[in-house]
């Protein structure tokens, strides 16, 4: 392939910081029009993504031109959790996370994860585990 030519007197243009951004952010961007187009199907009532506060400022307009509710969970001077979708599904959200989610409880765990749409049954079997109770005996299969 054949190089760009400059012709003399043309300035050669560098990216903007706010493009080279959104390079780096590109599968971030990916993902979180693939959560936005879910959330407008009815797919899921709330998700969940972590970023970088600079992938956050790339999403946080998007979000409020296209009115989808939302609040944020500061990790660390670096990352964010950002929660979105519908408007009663963002409230409870917001309602239960008061604190780092490795600190929930475990029915709070277990209503943030079905609130996400994570399976059920794995969410059970998360609560039973985090609340130190057993799993019942599974009855055998009737060919067996």
């Amino acid at each position: 392939m054949a190089e760009p030519v400059t012709l003399s007197g043309e300035s050669v243009q560098t990216l903007s910081s706010t493009h080279s951004r959104c390079i780096d952010a590109a599968p971030v961007l990916r993902l979180f029009h693939h959560n936005i187009y879910e959330c407008g199907r009815g797919v899921r009532g709330l998700f969940l993504m972590t970023l970088s506060r600079q992938e956050l400022e790339l999403v946080l307009g998007k979000l409020e031109r296209q009115g989808v509710h939302h609040f944020v969970q500061e990790l660390n001077p670096i990352k964010v959790n950002l929660f979105f979708g519908r408007p009663a599904f963002v409230a409870v959200a917001r309602s239960i996370i008061t604190r780092p989610l490795n600190a929930l409880t475990p029915e709070e765990d277990f209503m943030l994860g079905t609130l996400l749409g994570y399976d059920r049954e794995q969410q059970c079997r998360r609560f039973l585990t985090r609340s130190g109770q057993c799993m019942p005996e599974e009855p055998p299969l009737a060919a067996e």
